[in-house]
């Protein structure tokens, strides 16, 4: 299992990933979910993946492979729109590839979030599912998330509106990674973080976060705190 999520906000955008793909009591395998594809002043685009591993993995391979060539690829599509159709149709062809159409136990579905910027035009955030389709975000919905989801959906939105700060939206993000993490054994460090601000075409503020990261440990003590010290400040409950 895994846990991504994903915002588009007025000032830019912000991308959260664990790196936990298989757990149990003797065996923890860690794979990154989060690669950037940067054009220095072109476009940024950023990709998180969950789902089947290796359906993920062969997806990715072959955006990577395709760069440099003349077929359809994530550097030469003039739109998030057609990105997102490049992705979906990936997904399909690695699929059907490998799953065909014989009846298995075996799911190879993957869900891929796509964020970025392309220049001359306004960023974009985009949900792929697993049958080549996709959605995408607006400002009355500013965030995707993907895997295990439940844990860290309530204060996502609780707290983020499209208006809400990078920063803000960074520490909202790390808070529901925490929560999954403390929730769900499938999920853990370390995560990939992200901040991407408009109109910058670069390649974003990245931050590689492990159990020891010092700035993560004081978020999450001063958060357990502050919950702590608000239910006791709630007062009697009447019925």
């Amino acid at each position: 299992m895994t846990y991504c999520v994903a915002m588009r906000l007025a000032s830019g955008m912000v991308f959260l990933a664990d790196s936990r793909t298989n757990a149990g009591v003797d065996h923890i395998a860690t794979f990154r979910k989060l690669h950037r594809f940067c054009q220095p002043g072109e476009r940024m685009l950023a990709l998180m993946g969950s789902g089947n591993l290796a359906t993920t993995q062969s997806v990715l391979s072959l955006l990577r492979t395709r760069l440099g060539n003349d077929a359809p690829n994530l550097f030469n599509q003039d739109s998030m729109f057609h990105i997102a159709e490049l992705i979906g149709a990936t997904v399909r062809e690695v699929i059907n590839r490998d799953g065909g159409n014989e009846q298995s136990a075996v799911d190879f579905g993957c869900k891929f979030i796509i964020g970025g910027q392309i220049k001359g035009q306004d960023m974009e955030l985009l949900l792929v599912y697993p049958e080549g389709n996709f959605i995408q975000a607006t400002t009355d919905t500013p965030y995707f998330q993907i895997g295990e989801i439940k844990y860290g959906k309530p204060i996502i939105d609780r707290v983020i509106t499209y208006n809400t700060s990078l920063e803000h939206a960074m520490k909202c993000a790390l808070l529901s990674m925490d929560s999954t993490i403390r929730s769900n054994i499938s999920v853990g460090m370390p995560l990939d973080l992200l901040a991407y601000r408009r109109d910058s075409f670069t390649e974003g503020e990245y931050h590689d976060i492990g159990e020891s990261h010092v700035g993560y440990q004081h978020l999450r003590e001063a958060w357990a705190h502050g919950l702590r010290q608000t239910l006791n400040n709630l007062g009697e409950l009447e019925f």
